[in-house]
């Protein structure tokens, strides 16, 4: 016992309690028999959206609503979010087993990419109510939205020591709460509302009163039916300089009331009109299980007000009451409600971050029953059959083992796809026009040849069938003919006999090409096959026409040589035996085409050839007239094999997109040659091209060097990226290999009162220094005096990071990512004395109190330096900067002075004196995290990107 406890009578009671949980076989447990719902599969990180879809689906009156929303037959779920969101919630309403998102995710534009990268649930549900409510307008659910979760607060200023009040509406469809500091919901509604003072430095600017005391604030005028609040479980911390999770205790009861204590909450008017109440219950739990850089989301549901469900992706479970709710306020506790260890202490690092709380007058309107009638009858009809199709195959895949699928092709299929869809070897197996019978594994291959006399009214005597052998090379030829013996043989013992490529999605299949006789029609009799005789099958090349065609094959002993095929090379093309043939080999196609010319005079076991072999031939062209674009088949094949439609488009504004057919065997050159004439550039060595970034969608950063590439299909292809069919241009004045041998530096030129005059762009020979750099500026500069000192910064989101000295190397400065910008330096400055310092001076704010959004601070606008003089106090200082920076003096009364060390202000006073907060101790930060900050209203919202955005994470997108 701990010291200074006295034991009862000598004896120690210990209590323990014991939690038994079953362990589920998760292969065979069935979310819809245990709960009566389902689960949504989850396409890599989308366990996020799945949560928020989740607490959507239960709200039945949301899911009415999409259920009317108009959608056709005719539409395509994956492109129609309409069609693709009704779809979902069908399946989620009444199939057995759990749903893929997919289709709807493709209708919202998203590649496999977004589907992998696990974004912000209330950005998220912000984009998507957007979009629904723009799909909704006109119709009749239209402000759906709006009436569930739409709410209204009031920002006012209220003087204190005269008559002047300034309100502002806005509306809201969430609501941000403070979990740090805070207890629970409560002590969060009431830090919402929380009255600031606005007294001293920091008074108001009343119109037409001047500075005045006020007391600034929110209230509320309206709460939703539906309220939803995002808990603040990540923060950015200024110390460490990261975001961090918070997972501290915070705790939120299962009935709200928003009317306590006299209505504190709500504005007089609205408390005295709100006869309904504002009592909530709550219906969902959204719960992030991690850290600050990823996790799993998962939602607690209660969906008839009574029983929790837990919402894990494609698994749905009951849980307890106590698992739902006190399990997820975090803090310090035993387990997360999946852990088996409930002994030792731990932080919950699985809580709460989103919770959607139902009022309760407004209950029986949102949980409406929802019928089958509601749903349109199209869509009931298509998803009906949608399932029907499901089982089918599911049941098919099941019986999968006990069958094999045969794969049946004759001449008749070799013509109809080579040249179409198919150039190299013969036939595609898979495509949908190919006879496929499905036949038990244990019948004799006689049934197929049944089969296929009913089918095909091909009698049994005139079938003879190949097999068909996956080579080295990587082609796919028949190879050997079927004889008595395997038409007596089971189909699964054939199948061990063929090629091993044959099993596909679980299936086994045979595949067979079906030789018949010549000319086609029945009662002929099938060709005989001579001693040494080896079966080959004939391409045709139209140099004319360019294109390729399967024309017959026959039979040909391997003494026989390459021009006693003639004959039947004439007949099958319709030529004169008179006319000039040339013949090729078509004998591979991967890593490269491999087509070589045949000679005449070689036999054909001089040549190695075999069963299954293909020959190409075509007439000598012509030596007269213009040249063909293919001349030989050879060409033509390398030209099918590497061709490439690219898409170029202006790297630094929009234009219209130039489509081009190339070679990805084209070089650089090759390739600016026929962008150059597509465009009417007399010179194509003037253009410059860039690759594509599909994360950010859009050029990358640096541009692709004078033929630092071998071929086209090196610039699709960056890194470990999928190929793309796009690339940027630009058009230089100078020749590029000649620009490459240049440092190019694009500057930005500050005047005095530091905004931008022009961004000049700058070529200097790379072992220039800044100070000659700085020279070519100056000559630039209209007006710019000969004698006038300039400098060279790095700027970086809104702040200067360094200070280039004149004898720095060009062709080290980067500006892909920083700015560079360059100004004069000021009297002031050059005239400094020994007591006076050189300070930082940055623009920075704080976002908007109903975004919700209170501590970050962020910098904005033209960063500048700043003398600072001994003894100088706030107030002088003030009006020296109003002065270099042009502003009035009525903007500028509503501007605070703050020191600023690692991004925590300190407000100043007008008597301070500033200089003394810049201590030599101090200095070890840096001039850009120990400066003095201008906190002011940034009037210039649409702020450009800083450099390296190329890299920043993609936000939410919603494309349909």
């Amino acid at each position: 016992a701990d010291q200074g406890q006295r034991l009862e009578r000598g004896s120690v009671t210990i209590e323990a309690r014991v939690k038994v949980r079953t362990e589920d076989n998760y292969f065979s447990y069935d979310s819809k028999k245990e709960t009566g719902h389902v689960g949504l599969k989850n396409q890599g990180a989308t366990c996020y959206m799945n949560s928020l879809l989740q607490t959507l689906f239960h709200l039945p009156y949301f899911r009415k609503a999409v259920y009317h929303m108009p959608t056709s037959n005719e539409e395509l779920a994956h492109k129609s979010l309409p069609l693709a969101l009704q779809s979902l919630f069908y399946k989620l309403q009444f199939n057995p087993n759990a749903v893929s998102t997919k289709d709807l995710t493709r209708s919202f534009g998203w590649d496999t990419m977004d589907a992998f990268t696990q974004h912000d649930v209330q950005e998220l549900n912000r984009v998507l109510s957007e979009k629904l409510e723009e799909k909704m307008k006109g119709t009749s659910v239209e402000n759906t939205i709006q009436h569930l979760f739409e709410g209204k607060v009031v920002n006012y200023i209220d003087c204190v020591n005269v008559d002047y009040k300034s309100t502002r509406k806005e509306t809201f469809m969430d609501l941000q709460l403070d979990v740090k500091g805070c207890k629970d919901i409560y002590e969060s509604f009431d830090k919402y509302v929380e009255v600031e003072t606005l007294e001293g430095d920091n008074k108001y600017q009343a119109e037409g009163h001047g500075l005045q005391d006020a007391r600034k604030g929110v209230l509320f005028e309206d709460f939703p039916p539906v309220l939803q609040l995002q808990l603040k479980r990540f923060e950015y911390d200024f110390v460490h300089d990261m975001m961090v999770k918070i997972n501290q205790r915070y705790e939120f009861p299962e009935h709200l009331d928003l009317d306590r204590d006299g209505h504190k909450y709500l504005t007089k008017d609205s408390a005295r009109e709100g006869a309904a109440g504002n009592r909530y219950s709550l219906y969902s739990v959204l719960v992030h299980s991690g850290g600050v850089h990823g996790g799993h989301y998962y939602a607690f549901i209660r969906p008839d007000g009574k029983q929790w469900l837990k919402f894990d992706d494609d698994k749905v479970t009951k849980v307890t009451s106590e698992v739902a709710v006190e399990e997820q306020f975090g803090g310090d506790g035993t387990n997360d409600g999946n852990n088996n260890n409930p002994i030792r202490a731990q932080m919950r690092f699985s809580n709460a971050y989103m919770l959607v709380y139902i009022r309760d007058a407004d209950r029986d309107h949102i949980l409406c029953d929802v019928a089958k009638e509601d749903i349109a009858g199209h869509l009931r009809e298509r998803l009906d059959e949608e399932q029907k199709e499901k089982e089918r195959r599911k049941k098919e895949k099941q019986e999968a083992h006990l069958f094999t699928y045969v794969r049946i092709v004759t001449d008749k299929d070799l013509a109809a796809q080579v040249g179409t869809t198919v150039n190299f070897d013969l036939v595609d197996f898979t495509n949908p026009d190919v006879l496929s019978l499905k036949i038990s594994k244990q019948e004799k291959f006689s049934v197929v040849k049944a089969q296929i006399a009913e089918r095909l009214g091909i009698p049994e005597a005139e079938q003879r069938y190949w097999m068909w052998a996956a080579r080295e090379n990587q082609t796919y030829r028949p190879s050997k003919p079927y004889g008595p013996e395997e038409e007596e043989t089971k189909l699964q013992d054939l199948t061990l006999k063929d090629s091993p490529r044959m099993t596909e999605h679980g299936k086994n299949y045979l595949n067979l090409y079906l030789e018949t006789p010549l000319g086609g029609s029945p009662g002929g009799k099938l060709p005989e096959m001579p001693r040494s005789s080896i079966l080959l099958f004939f391409k045709l090349y139209d140099v004319e026409k360019q294109s390729l065609t399967f024309v017959g094959r026959t039979f040909a002993t391997e003494a026989s040589k390459i021009r006693d095929l003639t004959p039947v090379l004439c007949s099958f093309a319709g030529y004169s035996l008179e006319d000039d043939l040339v013949i090729y080999e078509e004998i591979k196609y991967e890593p490269a085409v491999m087509c070589e010319k045949l000679e005449r005079h070689a036999t054909l076991q001089k040549c190695q050839l075999e069963n299954g072999d293909i020959i190409c031939f075509q007439k000598l062209p012509p030596e007269d007239g213009p040249e063909p674009r293919h001349a030989y088949v050879d060409d033509y094949l390398n030209y099918v094999k590497n061709r490439q439609m690219v898409k170029f488009a202006k790297r630094e504004e929009q234009s219209e997109v130039i489509e081009l057919e190339l070679s990805k065997v084209n070089t650089y050159n090759e390739v600016t040659e026929a962008l150059a004439q597509k465009i009417g550039l007399d010179d194509p060595t003037k253009i410059r091209l860039t690759a594509h970034n599909q994360y950010s969608d859009g050029p990358r950063p640096n541009p692709i060097k004078y033929q630092s590439y071998e071929k086209l299909s090196d610039m699709l292809v960056q890194g470990y990226q999928a190929p793309t069919d796009t690339l940027y241009y630009e058009i230089l004045d100078i020749p590029l290999f000649e620009l490459e041998k240049l440092k190019s530096l694009k500057i930005a030129y500050h005047k005095d009162t530091t905004e931008e005059c022009e961004t000049y762009t700058l070529r200097l020979p790379k072992d220039s220094k800044v100070e000659e750099a700085l020279c070519e500026l100056r000559r630039r500069i209209p007006g710019a005096s000969s004698t006038e000192q300039l400098r060279l910064m790095e700027v970086f989101y809104h702040k200067i990071y360094k200070t280039y000295d004149a004898e720095d190397k060009i062709d080290s400065i980067n500006d892909q990512y920083w700015t560079l910008r360059a100004e004069a330096v000021s009297e002031e400055e050059r005239n400094m004395g020994p007591a006076d310092k050189l300070v930082h001076v940055y623009h920075f704010t704080t976002k908007d109190r109903v975004s919700g959004n209170t501590t970050p601070m962020q910098t904005f606008g033209d960063p500048f330096f700043f003398v600072l003089r001994e003894g100088e106090t706030v107030r002088e200082v003030r009006e020296r900067i109003r002065s270099k920076l042009q502003v009035s003096e009525e903007e500028f009364s509503k501007w605070k002075v703050a020191f600023i060390t690692m991004s925590k202000p300190e407000y100043l006073k007008d008597d301070d004196v500033v200089i003394t907060k810049f201590t030599r101790g101090r200095d070890s930060y840096g001039p850009w995290e120990n400066y003095l900050g201008l906190d002011h209203e940034d009037k210039n919202r649409t702020r450009k990107k800083p450099q390296g955005s190329h890299y920043d994470n993609k936000s939410i997108k919603i494309s349909c």
